[in-house]
């Protein structure tokens, strides 16, 4: 029997909010005493991939396919860029699922795919850091005067010996930095930012923040600068697209950029992205938009662009794809993949896949599909020998895990269903034919799952440990490294109190029997690390045997550890990064940490004196750690701190502000 149930649901997918109603469909099998509700054997599947042929024949799509809902200009909210015109200089890797290396001596960004870089906050060529700083007040009770910090890139000369900003790039108010990319050669920045132009009614502004009905311009700024004169970087071009940023790849010296545009209608006219490169404006054709017969109470103009950055007359090409609000993305040397949940009336919920085909300037539709279930983030997705795995989550009266494995077609050819029933999927990792999973109700389990036949996915072993890894790194081929939560179980089987954060050493070698090496619990209760949901600010180099994350600590007192004992949630006292060294046989050792909050407010334990600076000092956060040589570089909004490597005796300051 087939029970549904219809919920309200607001979610926000990457930077477009999806409204939408969960269809709950459930079919029931009993193994033992546990019922375990497993997705359908066949999901909906999008017709292939059609072309418009008229702004009418949109608007008429739309209408029918979006249960007749019209949106009225403006669009789901970013909050990523809500904080600040002209955008002027002034002066003044890894393996192929993300092991470090040190060849170069010099670290560079966490990225997923060997030779797919991935936009981030800090890069750096080994002899000069380029860092992009945003405002931080994101307290309801707070509001900082940050006049001093600007939306900002800083090219720095990262010599420990003259360490000095050399020129700072002005990106305006209300345009935010979204990330950095460098040339091989390092001599072009591409920063990629956001600008959002809001127009609301006129009223009376008061001391209570309130959402209005508002109508707003969103662009995505793609500029290319020369920046052979560190001194005088150069802009020499400028691709300003409609839309908010989605995500972004680099391939050798080809950028690949998504952007996000509501699919809008306005007295009855959609509004079509443009581009606009070095002032010339193009706005797409119906006829290139690409779209299937399906239906979402959210459709946006999804737009990949690809750039040579190194050629500055050569035209970037585009193509837009209809479809729901993009969650996630991965990305192969040669394929784009970007899902999107979805809800069927027929099937339940699940996520859609679209695959791009890239080839340098080239761009092409490949594929279409779908997979039961919801995913995370860009870990739940792999490429391997031209099978698409992606692991899901899927929520009924039990929620499950799954992993499917897709052909190049975007057709499931394996399947695995069942896994952890009653738990949250919290991290995967595809390495080579194997994918690690974590899932969490009270206690961690860790699977070992085969996927060497692509038709009959397997789990070789399984590790049940107290608390659960949010992010799982490659320590080598047989070992892993996970960063997550530790936590207490408490008499219902259901569920645990969530402690301070746990790093954990995996032995994954004996595929049937994983075993935990070594871990380390940082802080109470409340304790928190940006790593577990940005891979970007984990710092690991085995070669050094060093590990570096940032940590906002929290810490209970010994009289609210009696009266509450679990439960009890601390006091919020420091925010830096803890610095550790890290061996197979030596586990993990604490070298020191380092904070970029002022000295004056921290007490004989280094505590913050008020607990209210805790929020007043948000933009002396940590937020990226990298290394040159035997430097240790951390950066936040105000600073950029220098720390020997050997023992972190500190360098010097680089000034931000």
């Amino acid at each position: 029997m087939v029970q549904r149930e219809v919920k309200k649901k607001t979610s926000v997918y990457g930077t477009v909010a999806v409204l939408s109603a969960i269809i709950l469909v459930s079919m029931v099998y009993v193994y033992g005493t546990i019922p375990i509700i497993f997705p359908p054997t066949e999901t909906p599947l999008p017709d292939g991939l059609k072309q418009f042929s008229s702004s009418e024949e949109i608007v008429n799509f739309l209408k029918t396919n979006s249960g007749g809902i019209t949106q009225y200009g403006g669009g789901p909210l970013d909050t990523r860029f809500f904080t600040s015109e002209n955008i002027a200089p002034t002066t003044q890797d890894q393996g192929s699922y993300g092991l470090e290396s040190s060849t170069n001596d010099y670290s560079k960004t966490n990225i997923q795919v060997e030779g797919v870089d991935e936009a981030d906050t800090v890069k750096t060529d080994g002899s000069y850091l380029y860092v992009a700083t945003t405002p931080q007040n994101n307290y309801l009770y707070y509001k900082e005067d940050s006049s001093t910090i600007e939306n900002s890139v800083y090219i720095i000369d990262a010599n420990p010996d003259s360490c000095k900003v050399l020129s700072k790039i002005t990106l305006g108010n209300n345009t935010q930095p979204a990330g950095l990319f460098l040339s091989q050669d390092g001599n072009r920045l591409v920063v990629l930012a956001s600008k959002y132009q809001f127009y609301t009614y006129n009223i009376e502004r008061t001391d209570v923040a309130m959402l209005l009905p508002y109508n707003s311009e969103v662009n995505t700024y793609i500029n290319v600068y020369d920046v052979s004169n560190k001194v005088n970087p150069l802009l020499v071009r400028n691709l300003t697209v409609s839309g908010s940023y989605f995500n972004s790849r680099m391939i050798g010296d080809y950028l690949y950029t998504v952007i996000s545009q509501p699919a809008s209608i306005y007295n009855e006219v959609v509004t079509l992205p443009v581009i606009y490169d070095n002032n010339k404006s193009d706005t797409a054709s119906p006829r290139s938009i690409y779209y299937s017969e399906s239906q979402d109470s959210w459709f946006t103009f999804t737009s990949f662009y690809a750039l040579d950055i190194m050629n500055d007359n050569h035209n970037p090409t585009n193509l837009t794809v209809m479809m729901g609000g993009a969650s996630a993305m991965y990305v192969s040397e040669s394929n784009i993949y970007v899902t999107y949940p979805n809800w069927s009336n027929d099937s339940g919920q699940y996520t859609a896949i679209y695959s791009i085909g890239i080839n340098g300037l080239d761009l092409s539709p490949k594929a279409e599909g779908s997979v039961p279930g919801n995913t995370i983030n860009q870990y739940s997705m792999d490429e391997f020998n031209n099978y698409f795995r992606i692991a899901t989550n899927w929520f009924s009266e039990t929620q499950i895990s799954n992993v499917y494995i897709l052909d190049s077609y975007l057709k499931i050819v394996g399947r695995l269903e069942g896994l952890a029933p009653n738990e949250n999927l919290h991290s995967v990792r595809f390495m080579d034919d194997k994918c690690y999973l974590v899932t969490f109700k009270s206690t961690d389990p860790l699977f070992v799952i085969d996927l060497s036949q692509p038709e009959a996915p397997e789990v070789l072993g399984e590790l049940k440990i107290p608390g659960y890894s949010d992010y799982l790194h490659p320590y080598d081929q047989t070992h892993l490294i996970g960063v997550g939560k530790d936590t207490v179980e408490t008499d219902d089987p259901n569920f645990a109190w969530y402690q301070g954060v746990k790093i954990a050493l995996f032995d994954v070698g004996n595929v049937n029997q994983p075993i935990q090496l070594a871990t380390h619990v940082i802080g109470d209760r409340g304790t928190d690390s940006l790593t577990l949901n940005d891979h970007k600010a984990f710092l690991f180099d085995k070669a050094k045997g060093m590990l570096v994350i940032p940590i906002n600590l929290a810490i209970v007192t010994e009289t609210e550890r009696q009266q509450y004992g679990a439960s009890a949630y601390g006091e919020m006292v420091w925010q830096g990064v803890y610095v550790f060294s890290v061996s197979l046989d030596g586990g993990f050792t604490l070298k020191g940490k380092i904070t970029h909050i002022d000295i004056s407010l921290l007490d004989e334990q280094n505590y913050l004196k008020d607990d209210f600076d805790y929020y007043t000092t948000q933009n002396n956060w940590i937020t990226r750690s990298l290394y040159i040589g035997n430097t240790l570089y951390t950066v936040s909004n105000t600073q950029v701190k220098l720390n020997t490597l050997t023992d972190l005796t500190e360098i010097s300051v680089v000034d931000l502000t």
